[in-house]
């Protein structure tokens, strides 16, 4: 493990498996990065640095704290991370879930996290990810994972979508991704990444704040969903094996 990786570099530039975790499985809030190709990483450190890539939501710090790190990283800090993290191999992490009700939930250490007294409410339009076992999850333990609820129907949805782009909204995933959602060169895998992150990323592209090279080719198939169908999209690619 890099040096970046495990201890960063004081004061501006944080250790990236503090929140990649050194398996590089990644939480809610951030970015899975095992398996990713190395030039994918890179170029995506190259647009937190030059401001092509944020968030839609300006208070998002997990965005903005990239946008720092990738400011303050020199290349070689890039490259060695970006190495180590495409060399890990990804394995099942998110658990889905098509529920009706969910736990009530409140946002705590950037994730959502169940309130006390456990309640349930209606699910909604919501994807709900929280941790399997929050203690272990604040303690950054990278073998354990989380659970995602997601709408009752929408990885039927999602698989219509993905798979022959629902009657022209959008194009077949695989096109670019690859067989099996697993990536092709250096496009970057879907499967079984958190459909949290998914989301933000699918509606942070049509919406402009994520802009890099590496995203021209997701303006038109973005272009007509609606939340919703990023939603259902989000459950059917977080459901398949990484």
């Amino acid at each position: 493990m890099p040096d970046v990786v495990a201890h960063g570099r004081k004061p501006d530039v944080y250790a990236c498996g503090y929140c990649h975790l050194p398996n590089g499985m990644g939480r809610p809030e951030n970015s899975s990065l095992a398996g990713l190709p190395v030039d994918y990483i890179t170029q995506q450190m190259a647009d937190f640095k030059s401001g092509r890539r944020k968030s839609t939501e300006p208070t998002h710090l997990p965005a903005a704290a990239m946008v720092g790190v990738a400011a303050h990283a020199d290349e070689q800090q890039v490259r060695s991370a970006a190495a180590y993290f495409a060399e890990l191999k990804p394995k099942p992490w998110i658990r889905i879930v098509e529920t009706a009700t969910v736990p009530q939930t409140h946002v705590a250490g950037w994730m959502l996290v169940v309130s006390e007294p456990v309640a349930k409410e209606p699910i909604g339009q919501r994807i709900i990810e929280i941790p399997e076992n929050l203690e272990r999850t604040e303690l950054r333990d990278d073998t354990s994972g989380f659970i995602a609820y997601v709408p009752i129907g929408s990885i039927k949805k999602g698989k219509t979508l993905v798979i022959s782009g629902g009657a022209g909204k959008t194009m077949p995933c695989a096109a670019c991704h690859g067989v099996n959602l697993k990536g092709s060169g250096d496009v970057p895998s879907l499967a079984g990444r958190s459909p949290s992150y998914v989301v933000r990323q699918l509606y942070d592209i049509q919406t402009g704040a994520r802009a890099g090279a590496a995203t021209q080719a997701m303006m038109a198939p973005v272009a007509n969903l609606t939340l919703d169908d990023m939603v259902a999209i989000a459950a059917y690619t977080a459901s398949l094996q990484p």
